[in-house]
């Protein structure tokens, strides 16, 4: 199997894109469109659920056992939970994150009345007045308010703006692609997935690569508040690997470079036979490649198992730095673990019984033991 030839400018144009689009869990209806509109330039087919996760199939070989590669195109976000009397927001977040990478983001309201811009500030602000109280504030989303930038002197004036309780608030994702090959920007979980299926969708459709399998690309809409690949699979998806970001950080082995293959996240392992296939596939075709166990995370393969899909499970990821803050990733990350999906969406199939749900014992697999001699 020759190497892929990633476009490294398509994929970065596309992440731009999707960068630049906000879409927090609850308001992707755009996030949607766009990636419909690339999937039928692509000249795929595809469909989506009634509230917008997609799935498009690339025919294989053979129909079954049929496979999935995942990734989500929401991303965190604020909602408004109260409209205080000096006119300003109270925020709960959409998805788990700190009110510390909340503080001085720039953002967007959307209203019934429009959608109107603003800052995310901590109650005390100014340090001409509060001076060493403005360290010593808790960090919560208590301690923060939405700023709207509007003539407002209290809470009439933003309610007759059109603002309310339950407002959409999405986070600037302040994309910058830097000269040494780094991409820092919010929100890179997980639109850089995104990016990344696209980027293999487009080499394979370019080269001619024919899956093994019938392979469905899948786009979810409600991962940060773990709803996930539930409602978007179909019953002959036998496995289904997750792309995410991974979290590089002190005392975990994930890296901005190379592919981090997850082998357990706070769910318990991925399955093991599609885990170290992937890392095979790696090795085999020198991708650089490092494995993770991951404590504080899940991902679309974890509501997918809690739904009752019977399906084997695995995460590939990008090691950002900063997860769920001011994330950064360098590229050749991307076009690393855009190469390993083309190649294990063109892999032989090692588990034939995995064709069909329930069947008998010929073609269980195994696992190494204990010798006993």
């Amino acid at each position: 199997m020759t190497s892929p030839k990633i476009d490294l400018d398509y994929l970065n144009a596309r992440l731009g894109e999707l960068l630049n689009l906000p879409s927090p869990t609850g308001y992707t209806d755009e996030a949607v469109w766009a990636l419909c509109r690339e999937l039928e330039r692509l000249g795929l087919d595809y469909e989506l659920t009634r509230r917008g996760a997609i799935r498009a199939r690339l025919p294989g070989l053979e129909a079954n056992p049929a496979r999935a590669i995942v990734a989500h195109v929401d991303t965190l976000g604020a909602q408004v939970k109260a409209v205080k009397d000096n006119g300003r927001l109270e925020l709960v977040p959409i998805g788990h994150w700190s009110s510390r990478f909340a503080e001085g983001a720039r953002c967007t309201v959307f209203a019934e009345g429009g959608s109107y811009r603003g800052t995310i500030l901590p109650l005390k602000a100014s340090g001409h007045t509060f001076n060493e109280e403005v360290d010593d504030q808790p960090v919560n989303w208590r301690q923060v308010e939405l700023r709207i930038d509007a003539v407002i002197h209290g809470r009439a004036d933003t309610l007759a703006l059109g603002v309310d309780v339950g407002d959409i608030v999405a986070i600037d994702a302040q994309p910058e692609f830097t000269d040494s090959g780094f991409i820092v920007s919010r929100h890179l979980d997980d639109k850089a997935g995104v990016a990344v299926m696209l980027a293999a969708l487009e080499c394979m459709l370019r080269e001619k690569r024919t899956p093994t399998v019938d392979t469905w690309w899948l786009f979810t809409i409600a991962e940060e508040v773990g709803v996930g690949a539930s409602s978007v699979l179909v019953p002959d998806v036998a496995a289904m690997v997750t792309v995410d970001n991974g979290t590089t950080a002190p005392g975990q082995n994930s890296s901005e470079f190379g592919v981090t293959i997850a082998m357990a996240d706070q769910t318990g392992p991925f399955d093991w036979h599609l885990s170290r296939k992937l890392v095979q596939l790696a090795r085999d075709h020198d991708i650089p490649h490092q494995k993770d166990v991951f404590r504080y995370y899940r991902s679309d393969s974890a509501s997918a198992l809690e739904s009752g899909a019977d399906i084997r499970t695995a995460l590939v990821t990008f090691g950002v730095d900063a997860s769920h803050g001011y994330e950064r990733i360098h590229q050749s990350a991307l076009v690393d673990l855009a190469r390993l999906l083309t190649l294990y969406a063109q892999s032989e199939v090692e588990i034939g019984r995995d064709a069909r749900a329930l069947t008998g014992v010929m073609g269980f697999t195994h696992q190494p033991n204990i010798s006993t001699s």
